[in-house]
């Protein structure tokens, strides 16, 4: 009974792989009632997730699990639903419906054991376990040359990563003689702790896009079908912060001294780069492949304070991240299905056509670029906050400057949508599926700012830890 509380959505995951198999060899059903019966799952495993959720290590605590970590799981499943809900119409038309599923939940669940990680090993197979699938994703749409380019950029990339991290993970062992965080937490300081520190982490955040780590991440998401853009924007780099707190005050805590500021000037440089970069994009997902860039480079700076004060901001601001982006992303997708159209020119007058859409798209910009009343406002006055605890104002100040930046070529798609005539996106109707998609994302970006309670409970099973 122990195991089904602890692993209760490793095992609801596991069960939807199990009756996708029974999907795919029975006859062959209509791509619709298959999408309708896995967002009815996805959402019940949502709703199941919040619920009945217990504490406690697993396989000779190699598998843990807490009600902070069956949160963030939580967030990850809801992120995957929408996902699915927004990009409906684009998976009626796919001949191999049930694989794009198959892939999409292995490397959901790769995450999720990624997240409940206690050791090494473990971490390890998890974080191949999402990577394979992902770079599968990555070439679904396989008669387009472009997204053939991207996977094997991806793949390429994430054999470099694990590379990598395998070899620090090797040096880890070597000066801890274990695999246990525990174990490696409690090391005396040695210069091959330092180097397998360095490797370990440089493939953590080889994930996360951090600069100079970043050069994967404009041609993948450019080539990938944006349904799975979407997925790498929010959901990898989502399970991929989570982890990214863990590692650095649960497993490297006595090495805080050296990494801080490891942290502060990757975060300097890739606010920096991600801002230069999108301000020369015109493809709209190369634009917010650079700008999700330049919010990692924020989420930095919230890591780089306390442990407390860096796990409830930086989970607080994906909790945004995921209705911000998933909303542009959504919109893009929209566009891109109909009209094959992905260019920021292209969306000029977008506003007298599609008026919806428009406003759909320029709030969830005003939140990617932290301007109230909308969520990521406050989600970035919680990540500064974070990072100023320290009295590190230096940093304050270079990202206050980045967000002047960001806020001049977010502007620009606005102003494209809003001010600009001459545009040839013509009105489109939108399927029951993506309008929900986007009410829960509008809902989340005006709503969870002006909820405090909601960051508090944070706050607080941060504290439980």
């Amino acid at each position: 009974m122990e195991i089904i509380i602890l692993m209760k959505h490793e095992l609801m995951l596991a069960l939807m792989l199990a009756l996708l198999l029974v999907v795919r060899i029975s006859a062959d059903s209509e791509n619709i009632n298959t999408i309708r019966l896995f967002n009815c799952l996805f959402l019940i495993n949502c709703i199941v997730g919040w619920f009945g959720n217990g504490e406690g290590i697993l396989f000779s605590g190699m598998f843990m699990n807490s009600p902070l970590l069956a949160f963030e799981k939580n967030i990850l499943n809801t992120g995957t639903l929408l996902i699915c809900l927004s990009s409906s119409g684009w998976l009626q038309k796919q001949r191999h419906l049930p694989e794009f599923y198959m892939l999409m939940i292995s490397a959901l669940l790769g995450m999720f054991l990624m997240v409940s990680s206690s050791n090494l090993l473990m971490f390890y197979l998890a974080i191949e376990m999402s990577a394979i699938p992902i770079a599968a994703l990555c070439n679904f749409n396989h008669d387009e040359r472009r997204s053939s380019e991207a996977a094997m950029k991806m793949i390429f990339s994430s054999a470099f990563s694990s590379c990598i991290m395998l070899l620090g993970i090797s040096f880890l062992y070597g000066a801890s003689g274990s695999l246990d965080y525990s174990e490696i937490s409690i090391a005396g300081y040695s210069s091959l702790l330092i180097i397998g520190f360095v490797f370990f982490f440089s493939g953590i955040v080889f994930k996360l896009s951090v600069v100079p780590f970043h050069f994967w991440t404009a041609d993948v998401y450019e080539g990938s079908p944006i349904a799975v853009t979407s997925f790498l924007s929010v959901i990898s780099k989502g399970a991929m912060v989570f982890v990214l707190h863990q590692i650095l005050f649960r497993v490297f805590h006595n090495l805080e001294s050296s990494w801080y500021l490891l942290v502060c000037v990757l975060s300097i440089l890739t606010m920096i780069t991600g801002n230069l970069f999108a301000i020369r994009q015109q493809n709209m997902k190369r634009f917010l492949a650079f700008s999700s860039i330049t919010q990692v480079g924020f989420i930095l700076i919230g890591i780089s304070g306390s442990s407390h004060d860096a796990l409830s901001s930086s989970v607080y601001f994906i909790v945004i991240y995921i209705f911000s982006n998933l909303a542009a992303f959504a919109v893009v997708s929209q566009i891109s299905e109909r009209t094959g159209k992905e260019t920021i020119s292209d969306y000029k007058g977008l506003a007298a056509t599609n008026p919806v859409m428009a406003w759909t798209l320029a709030i969830a910009l005003f939140s990617l670029a932290g301007i109230p009343p909308t969520a990521g406002f406050f989600g970035k006055i919680f990540l500064l906050a974070s990072g100023a605890a320290r009295g590190n104002y230096w940093l304050i100040s270079i990202a206050a400057l980045n967000m002047m930046v960001s806020l001049y070529y977010y502007l620009r798609v606005i102003r494209s949508m809003f001010m600009d005539t001459g545009g040839s996106i013509e009105t489109m109707q939108t399927g029951n599926s993506y309008k929900v998609a986007m009410i829960v994302c509008i809902a989340g970006i005006l709503i969870v700012g002006f909820v405090g309670s909601f960051y508090d409970y944070i706050y607080s099973m941060g504290q439980n830890l």
